[in-house]
């Protein structure tokens, strides 16, 4: 698809794209309850339990954006063979999303992160995970999920939460069956596996991650040291593209030639929580069509604040981000 085809027309490509998803995969449960007392066994509240829910968290979120702009999203992880891992993938079958990538393990848990809300107030929250490696075994069968799906998509994300499902070998070896293919890749990123990202298509930091990543420090107000930094990252990887992410400040892309810096859009800003995969599934979909940097960018940026507008992980509203997109000629 052209760079330059209209909006309504680019939308409507992202229904025909297939995105492989390979990441953390984990289990976002809420319990609500109201405090009416304090316990007579500790200092602490008692929370009466009102309802519970569990969602699609991690890597998760981005299957469910992907979803809303109209896109396949697959998923491959590996999770555990346990009750919360039955649960996660229940929870992709009630939302219509294919379970052929899930490789569920007898030998790791099922990451869960559990939130106890008392009225509007977030008094504890409980983590179940290991940010383990996966063992050998289940890199194998996780790379066998792969090698059979990577040639149906057409575009691969990366989406690290350091939990383990991404490691060198595995991250290696998709990369080079994705160059294989044909396949572009895009990298959401963090810490531990920062620098094994080699030779990639996109690659998507935040501030915090690219100065922790490359071991540098940057005035992340001044243009000209954000720039040489995001040079200095596209040689440490030899990667094609980089798209930052500068917080209330916008997004920067360098990528084919072309470089920009666009500011953000003036939002009432209520929750930042998921505003990263929203940037990285608009990213990756405009990727697959090949589009350019400056639409990949302006695109992300603006899924990016929309869904900041919203309290908790919301994905997209592809409607809204269409109008706006057409309000601002992007």
């Amino acid at each position: 698809m052209k760079p330059n085809e209209p909006l309504r027309q680019l939308f409507d490509h992202f229904t025909k794209l297939r995105v492989l998803v390979i990441g953390d995969l984990m289990l976002d449960a809420y319990t609500w309850g109201k405090v009416e007392r304090i316990s007579p066994e500790a200092p602490v509240p008692v929370v009466r339990v009102v309802r519970r829910e569990a969602r699609l968290g991690g890597a998760g979120n981005v299957l469910l954006n992907l979803q809303a702009l109209g896109a396949q999203a697959v998923a491959c992880s590996v999770i555990g063979s346990d009750n919360h891992g039955d649960s996660l993938v229940a929870q992709l079958v009630a939302r219509g999303l294919t379970t052929e990538g899930i490789v569920q393990s007898k030998n790791r848990i099922t990451t869960v992160k559990e939130r106890i809300i008392a009225g509007a107030q977030q008094v504890v929250r409980l983590d179940t995970e290991t940010d383990q490696y996966i063992d050998n075994t289940e890199q194998a069968t996780l790379l066998e999920r792969i090698q059979k799906l990577i040639a149906t998509c057409d575009v691969v994300i990366f989406e690290d939460y350091d939990k383990g499902v991404l490691s060198l070998p595995l991250i290696e070896a998709t990369v080079a069956l994705a160059r294989q293919h044909g396949v572009p890749t895009v990298v959401d990123p963090k810490k531990r596996n920062f620098s094994h990202y080699q030779f990639v298509t996109l690659f998507k930091p935040n501030l915090k991650e690219l100065s922790e990543g490359l071991k540098v420090d940057f005035d992340p107000k001044n243009q000209t040291e954000i720039e040489a930094v995001v040079v200095q990252l596209k040689k440490t990887l030899n990667t094609e593209g980089v798209l930052l992410t500068l917080s209330e400040r916008g997004v920067y892309v360098d990528f084919e030639n072309e470089k920009h810096h666009l500011p953000a859009h003036f939002r009432a800003i209520t929750d930042v929580s998921g505003a990263g995969d929203t940037v990285i599934s608009i990213a990756a979909c405009c990727v697959a069509l090949r589009q350019s940097p400056a639409r990949i960018a302006a695109l992300a940026n603006l899924g990016g604040g929309l869904v900041c507008e919203s309290v908790g992980v919301v994905p997209v509203d592809k409607a809204k981000l269409l109008a706006e997109a057409i309000h601002f000629g992007i």
